[in-house]
């Protein structure tokens, strides 16, 4: 139990240690048209969550090295994108690497299971970047993680699939992040970058693999389903306008939610939180141990939040609309008045 507060002290004084770091360098997020905040932020805290693992090798050995480089690699190029822009072809080549070590470390590079790891390297690198495009208002990339860690913490305790140190570890570090990242919209002292939601996707991603392969039982990726839903339904939202693909927008249905519709952003970050726990909780305590149930409480779950999005979207999207117009209007007046 000692390592865990020592543990939890170093993650409290690496945070604030890179807190100087990222002012003194200017590793900074600033606010524009297609941002959920107005102010100036702190980025890349949520490289809190390498830190975390590197605590934990140290502390309880590195009983999983090709996750820990793997997870280290990401983060350092994710880093990178963070104090300056690099290319996406750079960005994705690294989280195929990174993902082929990880595939590797969860013994799956066998010739008879090719197939198998292709489908989870498309599945994993695209699953890792809408987690990443879902981090835009404070909190939800720290309270949804925490949201798919106690489940995977829950089962861990039954079926014993990972080391129950590193899936505590990582939650000190969530919680680390949270207090500094978990708060009305303004007050953030910093923001997760990409270094922090591509790191903790992958840790995720590692954990429910490692669950998945033990169980044969792929229904567990409905730990990320929220996330899954309103990711895959705003992409598909977005092929339909023409839009590409690749440029940052306001869409999202937690977008629209603070955005637009001015709720609060812990509120919304709550909401998502509590609606992946009630689905895991529901998944684990509610639903027969088969896999025939698994399913079938999966695609029901699936069903209900895709016609709730395309509900919510229905009834709301018209404001983004205007939002756009109105964006639309300024530029050409100002486009006007430099002429």
């Amino acid at each position: 139990m000692l390592h865990y507060v020592y543990i939890f002290l170093l993650l409290l004084v690496a945070e604030l240690l890179y807190f100087r770091i990222a002012k003194k360098c200017n590793i900074i997020d600033k606010p524009n048209a297609r941002s959920s905040h107005s102010r100036i932020v702190l980025s890349g805290g949520g490289v809190i969550f390498v830190f975390g693992l590197w605590l934990w090798a140290a502390f309880f050995g590195a009983a999983y090295p090709w996750f820990l480089a793997a997870v280290t690699l990401i983060a350092v190029v994710s880093f990178l994108d963070d104090v300056r822009s690099l290319p996406e072809s750079v960005r994705l080549v690294a989280q195929f690497v990174a993902m082929g070590l990880m595939c590797y470390q969860l013994d799956m590079l066998h010739w008879e299971m090719w197939w198998w790891v292709i489908v989870a390297l498309v599945v994993c690198v695209g699953a890792s970047n809408i987690i990443n495009f879902m981090d835009g208002i404070n909190g939800i990339t720290a309270g949804y993680a925490l949201a798919s860690l106690v489940p995977i913490y829950l089962q861990n305790r039954e079926l014993c699939f990972v080391e129950q140190s590193l899936v505590q570890t990582v939650i000190l570090a969530d919680v680390v992040f949270c207090f500094y990242n978990f708060r009305p919209k303004g007050k953030a002292r910093c923001f997760a970058g990409d270094v922090g939601s591509i790191g903790i996707a992958f840790i995720l991603l590692f954990l429910i693999g490692r669950l998945v392969i033990q169980t044969f039982d792929v229904t567990y990726l409905i730990f990320l389903l929220v996330y899954g839903v309103d990711g895959c339904l705003t992409i598909v939202h977005r092929i339909m306008l023409h839009e590409n693909l690749g440029e940052a927008h306001r869409k999202h249905a937690y977008q629209l939610m603070a955005n637009e519709l001015k709720i609060g952003h812990v509120k919304v970050s709550l909401f998502y939180m509590c609606l992946q726990l009630i689905v895991s909780l529901g998944f684990i305590f509610l639903v027969p141990n088969t896999q025939l149930a698994h399913w079938i409480y999966l695609f029901g779950a699936m069903l209900v939040l895709s016609v709730a999005y395309v509900v919510f979207k229905k009834k709301y999207y018209h404001l983004h609309e205007e939002y756009l117009h109105q964006l639309e209007n300024k530029k050409n007046e100002y486009e006007t008045y430099r002429n």
